[in-house]
């Protein structure tokens, strides 16, 4: 079979006159996995493949997703020119009454109602550049305080957490190369096996090296099968799980003494409100076993090195910042970080999930990870933007709380880039209405999803193999995505987009780049002496190099491969731990006689987000074209569903229907929908608005529903 294959292309080679390769990156996870897309013309057609190639983070590897990346940006639905809706029907413009249309507009939106009325919704799948310009642009062309990003569904509460304890937020304190040789691992709400499925390599090294691996998860799956200790609790029940288990460490001392002396401020508070907690609440809250509790935290507490990874299991709840501090409270209990083969790591979901959300997307940032409300920070970045102090808006609010402001009316028209906010948010019928209620909205995107739909405009925006800049990858390296690959039509980068406004607007003196690389070289300028300090990364160096993790702070430094080995980034140099509650400060669902099951969300393998670009591809929507929901086989006999039928999900904010799938691996109080899918299967619309406090997560994790078969049978 092998030779007749190897014959077969053999003859197709013969058959090829040209063949060009277009060096990029992945489009989708964090992983940023290297690539070449090989492009081939036959006689009387051109074929596309995707080969990975070597790199330090995914060392050649790709994915399903990755292999057949090239298929979204070559579909026949691209959008190549600016569409202006009219009468209800897009049609085609030229850029010029595009930008007229926009500073029409912008200028009547604001001289009415005031700058503020003007938002901006960004995306963490953009480049550094385009993200930090896109902050650059609400400040300073705007003059808005109203700009948010989609990354707040996303890495807020790891962010949040890991800032509150150790001082610095960078998604992991050490590289990727340590995990093979750790000896415990912790898995937290993470199902990296269809999330990211280049690391888990990592992963299954360390196993066969011996390394003791705990996952908690209330489902089984590709990750839970390599665990050697699978805590299946409650949807919702991590802090009270961390409680459980920090417990165990603190009465079998278990603890590193000395370390929380000399590095640790908040050790007392916590022994005190964690003695008085009892195990057999926290056993009811979790589902989770005693015994099971305490072998994980002997294990953890026994080994000599360990790490301890969390993801949006932990982390998209609504006190997932909370829940990350208290998995956060177990590493600091046994010492085990800044040193080699222990540490920290939030496994990233979107392609530039670290990055985006360092240089000034977030409302209350600017770029380089400095505080809005600081005035020492002002005055910097206000310096290097040639701007006054007192000109630069103040810190505005998070990304649903500005569609909350949109439906009130205080927020009149938005600038949205790269993201599809009607299907990816919570409530999403209530964020839907929002929309509908815009006087004007401009989308910077590839193609009409469901958000772009209700645009008044649509400005085609340029894909990974076209659009050049640096993304900062799971572990906080930064490396620098090639594109070459030509537009089509009249295509245009995000950041010539902004620059294009910007100067329709007056503002061109601000945003006169005419590469990537240019406002790369300011971003590290803006970036110098704050904690996200890029200013001695260059893109030469990021040939030469193949990656730098930050902080790098010259041009001599070589990065930071492990962070906290001597001081952690409070004043003080010391780590921060506190109490945390097993119950949320915001209510979490409750499974009611109404609403019995407990809701939780995720991904599958072959699609990413609301599945805008994935479902464009014919290999990966031919995977799963449709929805689904995960429910134990007792649970379905309960309420009489079958396995493959059609069944509503109902909760008290909307309803969908989707098709069952029994899992022996999930809890029977449970069921799992995935996210990817819109309208009548975007499982988002059954999921409360509710945000953490702290970091405004919405609480995607845990829903209350019912389910009952989507076709009433006959009794006869």
């Amino acid at each position: 079979m092998t030779e007749m294959l190897l014959k077969y292309f053999r003859e197709q080679q013969k058959h090829v006159e040209t063949e060009r390769i277009y060096n990029t990156q992945c489009p989708y996870c964090s992983m940023q996995c290297k690539m070449q897309l090989v492009e081939q013309t036959h006689v009387k057609r051109k074929t596309y493949k995707t080969i990975g190639t070597d790199n330090p983070t995914s060392q050649g590897r790709l994915c399903i997703k990755g292999m057949n990346a090239h298929q979204h940006p070559l579909h026949k639905d691209r959008i190549q020119y600016p569409l202006l809706k009219v009468n209800g029907e897009f049609v085609k413009i030229s850029w010029r009454e595009a930008l007229d249309y926009i500073k029409e507009h912008v200028t009547e939106i604001q001289e009415k109602n005031g700058a503020d009325a003007l938002g901006v919704y960004g995306s963490a799948s953009i480049t550094n550049e385009e993200a930090y310009l896109l902050g650059k642009f609400a400040r300073v062309a705007l003059k808005t305080k109203y700009i948010d990003y989609n990354g707040r569904l996303c890495m807020s509460a790891a962010a949040s957490a890991a800032s509150k304890t150790f001082g610095m937020d960078r998604g992991f304190t050490n590289s990727l190369q340590e995990i093979p040789f750790t000896e415990c691992i912790m898995l937290a709400g993470t199902n990296i096996a269809e999330c990211q499925p280049t690391i888990m390599p990592y992963f299954e090294k360390a196993k066969e090296n011996g390394a003791f691996i705990i996952a908690i998860d209330p489902r089984e799956t590709g990750t839970t099968k390599i665990a050697d200790l699978h805590l299946k609790l409650k949807p919702g029940s991590d802090a009270a799980l961390a409680n459980g288990i920090l417990k165990v460490i603190i009465e079998e001392n278990y603890l590193d003494e000395r370390f929380l002396q000399e590095r640790v401020n908040g050790f007392e508070e916590v022994m005190q409100y964690v003695a008085s907690l009892e195990f057999s609440v926290i056993e009811e809250i979790t589902g989770v076993p005693l015994e099971k509790m305490y072998q994980a935290a002997r294990m953890f507490g026994q080994r000599e090195t360990g790490m301890i990874f969390t993801a949006r299991g932990v982390e998209q709840q609504t006190d997932g910042s909370a829940a990350v501090q208290n998995f956060l409270n177990i590493l600091l209990s046994v010492g085990k970080i800044g040193k080699p083969r222990c540490g920290y790591g939030a496994i990233t979901g979107q392609g530039n999930g670290q990055g985006a959300r360092e240089h000034g997307q977030k409302a209350d940032q600017l770029p380089g990870y400095r505080s809005i409300e600081n005035h020492e920070h002002r005055m910097y970045i206000a310096d290097v933007w040639n701007i006054e102090e007192k000109d630069l808006p103040r810190k505005g609010v998070s990304a649903y709380e500005m569609i909350e402001k949109i439906h009130d009316g205080e927020i009149k028209g938005l600038f949205l880039v790269c993201s599809n906010p009607t299907v990816s948010n919570p409530n999403a019928n209530f964020v839907k209405k929002a929309f509908e209620k815009l006087e004007f909205l401009v989308v910077a995107d590839m193609f009409e999803s469901e958000t772009a739909k209700l645009a008044n405009l649509i400005l085609p925006a340029s894909s990974y193999l076209e659009d050049e800049g640096t993304m900062t990858n799971v572990e906080g390296r930064v490396t620098l995505r090639e594109a070459s690959f030509p537009r089509r039509g009249e295509i245009k980068h995000d950041w010539e987009i902004l620059c294009e406004i910007a100067k329709v607007l007056g503002k061109e003196e601000y945003f006169s780049f005419s590469s990537a690389e240019e406002i790369f070289n300011e971003l590290r300028i803006a970036s110098k002496g704050g904690i996200a300090d890029y200013s001695g990364i260059t893109y030469e160096r990021l040939r030469a190099e193949k990656g730098i993790l930050w902080p790098c702070r010259s041009l001599t430094d070589k990065g930071t491969e492990r962070l906290f080995e001597t001081r952690f980034a409070h004043s003080d140099g010391k780590a921060m731990m506190v109490p945390v509650s097993n119950q949320a400060i915001v209510p979490k669902a409750k499974i009611t006689k109404k609403y019995p099951l407990y809701l939780t969300t995720g991904r599958v393998v072959s699609h990413y987000l609301t599945g805008v670009q994935t479902r464009k591809s014919a290999s990966l929507s031919a995977r799963n074209f449709e929805s689904f929901m995960e429910i134990h086989p007792s649970t379905a006999k309960k309420y009489e569903i079958s396995n493959q039928e059609l069944v509503q999900i109902e909760s008290s904010y909307g309803r969908i229907v989707v098709r069952s799938k029994f899992s022996e691996g999930i809890r029977p109080d449970t069921v799992f929908v995935p996210f990817h899918w819109a309208d009548s299967q975007n499982v988002n619309n059954l999921v409360s608005e509710k945000l953490d406090p702290a970091c405004k997560m919405p609480g995607f994790k845990v829903s209350a529903v019912n389910i009952s078969p989507s076709v009433k049978r006959s009794s006869y």
